[in-house]
């Protein structure tokens, strides 16, 4: 018989068990059965040429492809940022439950971080001024977006729809003099929509940012920091209390913010909202995956979904059947 199929089946099964022992050094599996005499084994001396993430290894059979990330089949590079948050708590929820943050995870943790794109999650904060009858209302005249790392995206003023009554400057750090640099609120919201669509959003009481911006964002893709218990038990205070900002990271960050008479600073809560939110982050998105509902499958990618049936007669427009007769 042709050599062909059993040597690609070897061949396969060689890069398999090359993978199997790299995730087994790694920690990320458990070896739980030996392997087989006929088996190549990595060794100490051939795990030690083993070069870090994005390199290949050498096992005396050649090349091989690049070990792949630990991904579940039903993960495709084109899935949705909450599908990616749903199936990247899955797999921290396999680890050692450890809650210190992306910086300081387990192996798991780090391995799987490609896996969350951290470009698809941002932090934002909106100061407001007040419009309106005796300066009640409240509308947008700075806006701040940080990237998943703290580095700032976007940071404009806003020049609000309405004349400005009172600048809350004690608190928005906003004045006279910013608004000669500002933009209209129509242009500023096309940019920040433009920033935050098919993004994981984070922020503190983020719900006032967004009716300034006059924007909903979806609840499965908001991460507000202010709503979260953990962060209440972790810093000693109760779990059902409405804590501010500035408490949180005083308590879990040991760093002082909105400090001073010249008001707030956008970008410095927006980066505070995602470094607490980094602190506790595999937690919450693993209680996070819990809670959420599991999702419809798609009409197109679901292999029952058979579109000869809409061939049928029962779905002609029953005029064109009457034509057609």
């Amino acid at each position: 018989p042709p050599a062909g199929p059993s040597k690609k089946k070897s061949r396969k099964h060689q890069r398999f068990m090359e993978r199997r022992a790299l995730l087994e050094q790694k920690g990320l599996l458990s070896s739980r059965r030996r392997l087989d005499s006929q088996t190549p084994v990595v060794g100490l001396e051939a795990r030690s040429t083993l070069p870090k993430a994005g390199g290949t290894m050498a096992l005396g059979c050649g090349k091989v492809p690049k070990p792949k990330q630990v991904t579940s089949p039903s993960l495709s590079p084109s899935a949705s940022p909450d599908s990616i948050a749903r199936h990247h708590s899955v797999l921290l929820s396999q680890g050692d439950g450890s809650s210190k943050g992306v910086r300081t995870s387990s192996p798991l943790v780090r391995m799987s971080s490609p896996l969350l794109r951290p470009g698809k999650y941002v932090a934002i904060d909106c100061e407001m001024v007040g419009t309106g009858p005796q300066g009640r209302l409240s509308e947008l005249a700075r806006c701040s977006v940080v990237s998943y790392e703290g580095d700032v995206i976007y940071d404009k003023y806003v020049q609000p729809e309405l004349p400005i009554v009172d600048y809350r400057t004690r608190w928005s750090g906003i004045t006279k003099q910013h608004m000669k640099s500002a933009i209209p609120f129509k242009v500023a919201q096309a940019e920040i929509l433009k920033i935050l669509k098919d993004k994981i959003v984070v922020g503190h009481a983020i719900h006032n940012d967004f009716q300034a911006l006059k924007y909903f964002h979806p609840k499965d893709r908001t991460r507000d920091t202010s709503r979260i218990p953990v962060l209440n038990q972790r810093a000693g205070l109760p779990v059902r209390a409405s804590v501010s900002l500035k408490s949180l990271a005083r308590h879990l960050l040991h760093k002082k913010i909105q400090v001073g008479c010249k008001g707030h600073s956008s970008v410095e809560d927006a980066q505070t909202a995602m470094e607490l939110y980094r602190l506790v982050e595999v937690q919450w998105e693993t209680e996070l995956a819990r809670s959420l509902p599991p999702r419809p499958p798609s009409p197109v990618t679901d292999p029952t979904t058979c579109t000869s049936q809409y061939m049928d007669d029962r779905y002609w427009p029953t005029d064109l059947m009457a034509s057609s007769l």
